[in-house]
């Protein structure tokens, strides 16, 4: 048996890792960093507080960086000799980050080493699935195994700055940054944005292996108005703190070692010049001591906004809200001194973000060790790196629906018919911001598929499925149909917004090709996102969600469905029926007119119709949150719960220690081994402010034979059954809470338990 636990009081980390910590508050540090600061002119000063490129300069995110573009990259080797480059973007190659660190250490007067930042997302040469299949792993220890990995390749190319990991909670699929993000729930993204920090970040930050994270994008970017990217957000306070800002929180308790604003307003306000996030929550109430640093072009941005009139309005919002770095646009070069010179701004306030920016340079190690060895930088997905990619892809798909179909059992003289031009892309597999990666890194599933099926003796028929009727013909002769649909590349990631979210045409009558067979078939569906799958759910005796995995998509799929690995993975969003549906999420607040078991296609009785439902469509999703089959059945039983009533102590909604103990039996009834992930769900009811029908408050993944059984532990601190009051802060009550333990939100086993004066 494999047991990985994970108690509640772990998943939040709600205690800052203390050797980061003290790696940026390190007194020696500090008087180095006061020493320097005397010396700096005000042009050296806001060079450390502009970040640059090697590509195509930007004022505003009008379109991707190209480039390289030559003038740039003169400009950028005379700043840096001019000790006037703080920090780049994307620059790719060690040799590159040599020849510029070479120029700053080397030729300016104060010798200040440049930071090196990238998009690090899923992944630097070996990429691995996106953070919303990671988070459908619910393993935050491979989730941390992943992030060091991915760091440990940036850092040899001289990159000490990745800017991951997306906190954002993301409820609405039509918005196409989901597949950054851990998904809908508050809990699971603080357990996976908590382990991807930690990852990166390492024991110690000057370990050169180590990379300084970048937790994004602060705050609540991931609820935009109509999932449309870049709208605005408007939130209640409440909604604020308990639900989105718990994550972010979960970074900087990790020792996150900068944030990146938002693009979004939120509640009016736009992130860049938000005080109350910046300087009031982050600085004051959390308090973080890292760097601060604008999405790319932000700045300019605010006169969108209609928060600032001029350029120089714009630069004196954000620094004077607490933006330390400027991604991309160059407001602050350009107006602070001015702005300085009227008192509109203070040289403390610019002392504040150049402190913050060497404060990490130092923590890095960057002053004593500016240079990487050319020779051990990692320029392809590397041998050593698969295996662990290979095993966040298995862990990551989401077996779906399974009438037996699966898993395949190949033979001598059998033939599978793969249909589909998804089947050999590449570049699907690796999907959005993989930006390093190779698609010539990519084991694709026709690749893996063909030598699994040769060493078995059987036959392969591929078509690409462009043509109906070889499609039909392929499918008819075969033994076994997989067909491998998929959300072309071009709609995931940023600025991917959908109002529907369907297969292209061509891959709904590729499917329609197959169906009118009347045989049974197997989809494995490679998305970033939820997608509408109702009819396919329908039609296909399987149905796989495969995300994007990554390079070592093929080995990874044929392993899941040959049998060799059984899925283990849970969705980290709800899937809706319908479009029309999302937002979509299994922890909404009660209706004083709750649906029940309203049935829709029944014509409304009075008793009926005047509930909070649809006349349409049933309120639930297609597949829940958490929901995700294997090919055994696990049974749960037994569910302990110790005490069933306790008193509260004071200040309850900090206090660290145990309040209740549960204990639940897990049996593997099946044929195969498989993981089993149980997760615990809770709802508090008699308290002045209403409270989510479920909230998940621990999970864990155990690996049982056929026939094993486990005993599952969860423990619950006081402040894990704390709420928000309706002046947004924490608090217990007496009152009572229900439970249910369970392979998913609609878990069955219940108990229920009471806290009392």
């Amino acid at each position: 048996m494999r047991q990985h636990v994970l108690f509640a009081a772990v998943l939040l980390g709600l205690t800052m890792t203390a050797r980061t910590q003290t790696a940026l508050t390190n007194a020696q540090t500090e008087r180095r960093i006061h020493d320097l600061l005397q010396r700096m002119t005000l042009a050296e000063k806001l060079g450390q507080l502009t970040q640059s490129s090697l590509h195509r300069s930007a004022t505003t995110t009008t379109g991707p960086i190209t480039g390289p573009d030559s003038k740039d990259s003169e400009d950028s080797f005379r700043l840096a000799a001019a000790g006037r480059l703080g920090s780049m973007l994307n620059t790719t190659g060690a040799a590159t980050t040599n020849a510029l660190q070479h120029e700053a250490v080397e030729h300016s007067r104060l010798h200040i080493p440049v930071l090196f930042g990238s998009d690090v997302i899923h992944g630097y040469r070996t990429i691995y699935p996106i953070p919303l299949a990671i988070a459908a792993t619910f393993d935050p220890t491979l989730a941390s195994a992943l992030t060091h990995m991915a760091g440990e390749e940036a850092a040899s190319a001289g990159i000490r700055w990745v800017y991951s990991p997306m906190a954002d909670l993301s409820r609405d699929p039509r918005w196409g940054r989901v597949m950054e993000s851990s998904g809908e729930d508050t809990f699971l993204d603080s357990a996976m944005t908590r382990a991807a920090v930690l990852g990166y970040q390492g024991e110690h930050l000057n370990d050169p292996t180590s990379v300084a994270a970048c937790v994004k994008h602060f705050a609540a970017y991931g609820a935009p108005e109509a999932g449309r990217e870049y709208a605005s957000v408007d939130l209640s306070l409440l909604r604020i703190r308990q639900d989105y800002l718990p994550p972010y929180r979960a970074a900087i308790d990790a020792g996150a070692a900068s944030v990146m604003a938002a693009f979004n307003t939120l509640n009016g306000v736009p992130s860049t010049s938000n005080s109350f996030l910046l300087t009031d929550t982050l600085r004051r109430d959390w308090g973080f001591q890292g760097i601060t640093i604008t999405d790319f072009g932000a700045i300019p941005e605010l006169k969108n906004h209609g928060v600032a009139e001029t350029d120089a309005d714009a630069a004196e919002a954000a620094l004077n809200a607490g933006i330390d770095v400027e991604m991309m646009s160059h407001t602050f070069e350009q107006n602070l001194p001015v702005l300085l010179q009227h008192g509109r701004v203070s040289m403390a306030e610019i002392d504040r973000a150049v402190r913050n920016v060497l404060r990490i340079k130092f923590a890095l190690g960057l002053f004593d060790h500016p240079y990487v060895n050319e020779q051990d930088e990692v320029t392809a997905a590397a041998a050593s790196h698969r295996p662990l990619a290979r095993r966040a892809a298995e862990e990551s798909f989401v077996l779906l629906k399974n009438n037996g179909t699966l898993p395949l059992h190949l033979s001598k003289g059998r033939t599978v018919a793969l249909i589909g031009k998804t089947a050999d892309s590449p570049e699907q597999m690796l999907g959005a911001w993989s930006i390093a990666g190779r698609n010539s890194d990519v084991v694709t599933p026709r690749m893996a598929f063909e030598e699994r099926i040769k060493e078995n003796g059987g036959k392969l028929l591929y078509t690409d499925g462009s043509s109906p009727s070889e499609t039909a013909a392929i499918a008819r002769s075969a033994d076994d149909i997989l067909v491998v649909v998929g959300e072309p590349r071009q709609q995931q990631g940023e600025a991917t917004s959908r109002v529907e979210l369907d297969l292209p045409a061509d891959q709904r009558k590729m499917l329609e090709s197959v169906t009118t067979l009347g045989k049974p078939f197997t989809v494995v569906v490679f998305s970033s996102r939820p997608l509408v799958l109702t009819s396919i759910a329908k039609q296909a005796a399987a149905l796989l969600e495969a995300w994007a995995p990554g390079v070592e998509a093929g080995p990874a799929l044929a392993d899941i469905l040959l049998g060799n690995v059984s899925p283990s993975g849970h969705l980290p969003m709800s899937f809706p029926r319908s479009v029309g549906q999302v937002p979509l999420y299994y922890a909404e607040l009660p209706t004083g007119r709750p649906a029940g078991d309203a049935n829709f296609n029944e014509p409304p009785t009075q008793a009926t119709k005047y509930l909070s439902r649809y006349i349409d469509s049933p309120n639930s999703p297609l597949f829940p949150f958490g929901y995700g089959l294997t090919y055994t059945h696990f049974t749960y039983s037994d569910l302990r719960i110790h005490p069933s009533s306790d008193a509260l102590p004071k200040n309850a909604a900090s206090n660290n220690n145990t309040a209740v103990t549960l204990d639940v039996d897990i049996r593997n009834d099946g044929t195969h081994t498989g993981v089993a992930v149980p997760q615990l769900y809770l709802r508090n009811t008699g308290v002045p402010v209403s409270q989510p029908l479920r909230l998940l408050k621990g999970f864990q993944r155990i690996e049982l034979a056929p026939g094993a059984h486990a005993t599952v532990h969860f423990a619950l601190r006081y402040q894990d059954l704390s709420f928000y009051d309706a002046n947004a802060q924490p608090v217990v009550v007496p009152s009572k809470f229900s439970v249910w333990v369970g392979e998913d939100s609609g878990a069955t086993l219940s108990g229920s338990f009471a806290l009392r004066n």
